[in-house]
């Protein structure tokens, strides 16, 4: 009698187990189908609502009323460049992790400087060119990419496209299945041998297109009536930089005579955001992303607004232009993606890896201070005094970077007194008009400065490849630019970003909590279920997730 008692105790208790594990082998952790990362390459936090008025209903603004915006999201270091953005936003990490502290950077030991990307042991794939000898080896820690197709044991893919090298390779990370980017001298998209031997048949078929003439041919002109961009300044200022060729920077500009030599001028107009969204939908089409049981990743960069923005500045009808085309190009790719992988079922975000300054000049005459801080001149003659003191020449690499790099080698092959050498540069460069603060950016925790620059400088400092002074100018003052527009600060100009989450797994509404391009990483890493990338220093926004 008791065994049969025990045994229905036994039947009773451990039958729901029974049932939920089986039930449990029927059911998917739920993720969507495809994540896509859009970046715009110098696109302000403002410019989601200067021109809102004229976006149209299913791009910018679908975005903003759909889904998820963080409105105070910030860049947690200092430089703000576009290699440092783009890693920073993927890895959850900062330069003194990630080791991308430039778009090129010296290595201090070596006094050698290096393009982020560069790597000679590779070979381009696609052109005859040396465009192609890129990978993202020189990336110290994983992406969130990388930790997808780690999850998933690789049978997530992922794919990176942008025009620059730097943005499709970096985001895409180590494991990627491939990266594209664009060729000037042929006008297609190539990759290196890092990912594959030879070009698939889709992105030779769609090369074969010839778009980038197709667009060209069509020059460029405004959208609307010139008359009605009145966000803008008048179509011919002293603050904008014109074409070569071109007696002013105005539009229209006649493209359709400019790409003779190279295709590269495709670059510096809307088009370019075209052309990378087509090549965006073609590998969704032809890679089946999105399209079977694991989660696949697109991480798309649209670099045109940064060539743009440098060339014309804020304020030009050039730059308002690019923005009510590109949001014409993503109001399109957003229906694609609604058709091809359905509405609901994937996840987007649309960030940058920087923003943008006013033109000193443009700002002079509307009586806001501002300046042109005279870098080249300064360096050179720093150069020239230290060879006084100490008969070696060239004992500065340069100011990149916002910082000063020393020459390293020459200082240890002389025996001479980096210490000394430091604070002579020092002593240089106080009290020279437009510098805010000069550090040893090996003191930077016994400085002065407010604990807001202490930290970004921190977050920007790799030993090995940053270099031993930072320099922080005025508010609105950029190295060199007389047209167009910079950036690289630690201000608001070029730090405060967009970020908008839509999508599977998004809430509705908005933040004004303070958010970092770090969170960004950790965000998806939650809303996926994975781990974070292995130098994450963000956190999770959790109002962002449903």
């Amino acid at each position: 009698m008791k065994k049969n008692w025990l045994l229905l105790y036994c039947l009773l208790y451990f039958s729901p187990l029974f049932a939920q594990n089986k039930n449990s082998k029927n059911q998917a952790l739920p993720r969507p189908k495809l994540v896509v990362g859009i970046m715009v390459d110098q696109m302000r936090w403002d410019y989601l609502y200067r021109y809102y008025d004229r976006y149209q209903p299913d791009g910018f603004k679908r975005m903003l009323n759909e889904g998820f915006s963080c409105e105070n999201t910030y860049i947690p270091y200092i430089p703000t460049i576009t290699a440092v953005g783009h890693s920073t936003v993927y890895t959850g990490s900062v330069p003194a992790f990630h080791g991308i502290t430039g778009n090129d950077f010296t290595i201090q030991a070596t006094g050698k400087n290096m393009y982020c990307t560069e790597d000679p042991t590779v070979q381009t794939v696609g052109s005859t060119s040396t465009a192609g000898k890129m990978s993202p080896r020189n990336l110290l820690v994983s992406t969130i990419t990388d930790e997808l197709r780690l999850a998933t044991n690789f049978r997530s893919k992922v794919i990176g496209v942008a025009l620059k090298d730097r943005g499709g390779i970096l985001p895409a990370g180590h494991s990627a299945n491939a990266a594209y980017w664009f060729d000037d001298a042929t006008g297609n998209w190539i990759t290196s041998t890092y990912y594959m031997a030879d070009l698939p048949a889709w992105v030779k078929q769609f090369n074969a297109q010839k778009l980038p003439e197709k667009y060209l041919k069509q020059d460029w002109n405004t959208l609307y009536n010139s008359s009605t961009y009145v966000q803008s300044t008048p179509d011919d200022t002293p603050y904008e930089g014109k074409f070569s060729g071109t007696t002013a920077p105005t539009l229209p500009v006649k493209t359709s005579g400019m790409f003779s030599k190279d295709y590269g001028i495709i670059r510096s107009t809307p088009y370019g955001n075209t052309l990378t969204l087509d090549m965006a939908r073609t590998a969704i089409e032809n890679e089946k992303l999105g399209q079977g049981e694991v989660t696949d990743f697109l991480a798309v960069s649209c670099s045109s607004p940064d060539y743009i923005g440098h060339r014309f500045g804020v304020n030009a009808i050039e730059t308002e232009d690019t923005y009510l085309r590109l949001d014409k190009d993503l109001a399109n790719f957003f229906k694609y993606l609604d058709g091809k992988v359905g509405k609901g079922n994937y996840t987007v975000f649309l960030t940058a890896d920087h923003a943008a300054a006013h033109n000193p000049k443009f700002l002079q005459d509307h009586k806001i201070p501002a300046g042109s801080w005279p870098s080249s001149a300064l360096e050179a003659e720093l150069n020239k005094q230290l060879e006084g003191k100490y008969k070696v020449k060239g004992l500065i690499l340069g100011f990149d970077n916002f910082q000063v790099n020393l020459n390293n080698p020459a200082i240890a092959q002389n025996k001479l007194n980096e210490s000394a050498i430091k604070q002579d540069c020092i002593d240089f460069l106080k009290g020279k008009p437009g510098l805010a603060y000069v550090l040893d950016l090996n003191k930077v925790q016994e400085s002065t400065v407010p604990a807001i620059l202490r930290d970004r400088i921190i977050n920007g400092y790799n030993a090995d490849r940053s270099g031993a002074i930072q320099i922080i100018l005025q508010p609105a003052w950029l190295p060199g630019y007389t047209t167009g527009t910079g950036h690289g600060a630690w201000n608001a100009y070029d730090a405060h970003i967009p970020l908008v989450w839509m999508g599977w797994g998004i809430q509705a509404g908005k933040t004004n909590a303070v958010t970092h391009m770090t969170d960004i990483a950790a965000t998806l890493a939650a809303l996926l279920h994975i781990q974070e990338p292995n130098g994450n220093v963000g956190q999770p926004i959790t109002q962002v997730l449903k």
